[in-house]
């Protein structure tokens, strides 16, 4: 007798486990991605090389070799991903979604590890929608170029995804967007290298706020960013410790178009960035005054443009190209630069003039499968730094040529 009661609440147990997941509706989905890759030269990257930046510059040993004119190459498996997409019942009028994705890129120099890319909940009012979670950061958009590159356009193309909370408002060809933003694997530069210890000693997130225009496959639209951060709360001043009160905060402007239809795909991005080392942008920012007695300190951004062009037709074959440039604007205050020191900068290629990058790419596309192979050729120039305007002078140009070769199966 106890073994069937026993039964029978285990089968009144799993009916009603059935009976609540009847509101959800689950999608997995995933892929197996392999990445090949050949540069010229040595460059500024991580994830071993899968995600490309830019060309180092050259560094002559004695004999006036060049230490970065080394070839490297390797093969990855590490984005691969799985995902799954829920559909759940509705909360009040607002239908209820969330996704979670990951892979295994790992994190910083531990590789093949499991890493969260999407983890997000959304309600969706209809007109209205509320996102929270990590997803793409606002900046990376609805735009973003079609090429193999996993850097996907970076330092062109901003790329992060980010913790937010993301609320949209559509009404018939127009869409606004606004979003509060953190930090986690992504993080900003500063006197201790990466870390979102900036913004959390900020205690105000990032910002954003844009608008967009969709109608018959074209999608324009603009964004403003403003970012805060406290890169130092202490300063040390001939051993003694002094308590400070340190902000950077920056304005960025985006603006954005695509087009797409059965055969063409016609993007383009504009970004005008202050300080956006948090999504895989060039900048950073300097010191432009020091108090002598509590070492406290004041910033300046560096102000970079960066622009990018791609174009991919076709369905099965798919040829395509992508230009991207980049030019360092310089600061908007001189830096300090005390008696035999040099300036202190904190970024990304803040040693970088400008940046050019051209390639071309062929995939091939059925169902479940793409190959695909593309060339990239990347020029930077570097130079010395003007102190009075943060620019880069007396400039040398560095190339890289790059070679990426993908197969993926999507399921």
């Amino acid at each position: 007798m106890k073994k069937y009661i026993l039964i029978f609440l285990c089968l009144i147990t799993v009916s009603g486990s059935f009976a609540q997941m009847q509101d959800f509706k689950f999608k997995f989905y995933g892929q197996i991605r392999t990445d090949f890759y050949y540069n010229s030269r040595a460059n500024e990257e991580t994830v071993d090389g899968l995600f490309y930046m830019y060309p180092k510059d050259k560094v002559r040993d004695p004999d006036g070799n060049d230490l970065n004119s080394t070839p490297n190459s390797n093969f990855y498996t590490l984005y691969s991903r799985l995902g799954v997409d829920v559909a759940g019942p509705k909360l009040g009028t607002a239908k209820t979604s969330a996704k979670v994705e990951v892979d295994f890129r790992g994190t910083g120099t531990s590789y093949s590890v499991i890493r969260l890319r999407h983890a997000y909940l959304n309600l969706d009012w209809g007109k209205s929608a509320l996102l929270l979670g990590q997803n793409w950061h606002p900046l990376f958009g609805d735009v973003s170029p079609q090429i193999l590159n996993l850097s996907v356009g970076a330092p062109f193309q901003p790329f992060s995804r980010a913790p937010q909370i993301r609320y949209r408002y559509t009404n018939k060809n127009f869409q606004l967007t606004g979003a509060a933003v953190w930090q986690s694997q992504y993080t900003s530069q500063g006197p201790e290298g990466k870390t979102h210890k900036y913004l959390k000693q900020s205690c105000i997130p990032e910002f954003y706020v844009g608008a967009d225009y969709k109608n018959d496959g074209l999608l324009a639209g603009v964004g403003i960013e403003l970012l805060s951060l406290k890169p130092r709360t202490e300063s040390t001043v001939n051993k003694d410790t002094y308590k400070v009160d340190e902000r950077i905060t920056t304005l960025s402007y985006e603006a954005h178009v695509k087009y797409t239809n059965k055969d063409w795909f016609i993007a383009a991005k504009s970004v005008l960035g202050s300080n956006l080392t948090q999504a895989s942008g060039l900048g950073g920012f300097g010191i432009k005054s020091v108090n002598e007695q509590t070492g406290e300190q004041k910033y300046t951004p560096i102000r970079f443009s960066s622009s990018w062009f791609n174009v991919v037709y076709g369905k099965k074959w798919k040829p395509g190209i992508f230009v991207g440039y980049a030019k360092n604007l310089g600061t908007s205050d001189a830096l300090y630069a005390p008696k035999g020191n040099d300036a202190k900068l904190y970024g990304t290629g803040t040693d970088l003039n400008q940046l050019v990058t051209a390639g071309a790419e062929l995939t091939y596309n059925v169902p479940h499968w793409k190959f695909g192979l593309e060339y990239t050729l990347s020029s930077a120039w570097y130079g010395s730094l003007n102190t009075s305007n943060g620019k880069i002078q007396d400039t040398h140009a560095v190339c890289n040529n790059r070679i990426v070769a993908v197969a993926m199966f999507m399921f």
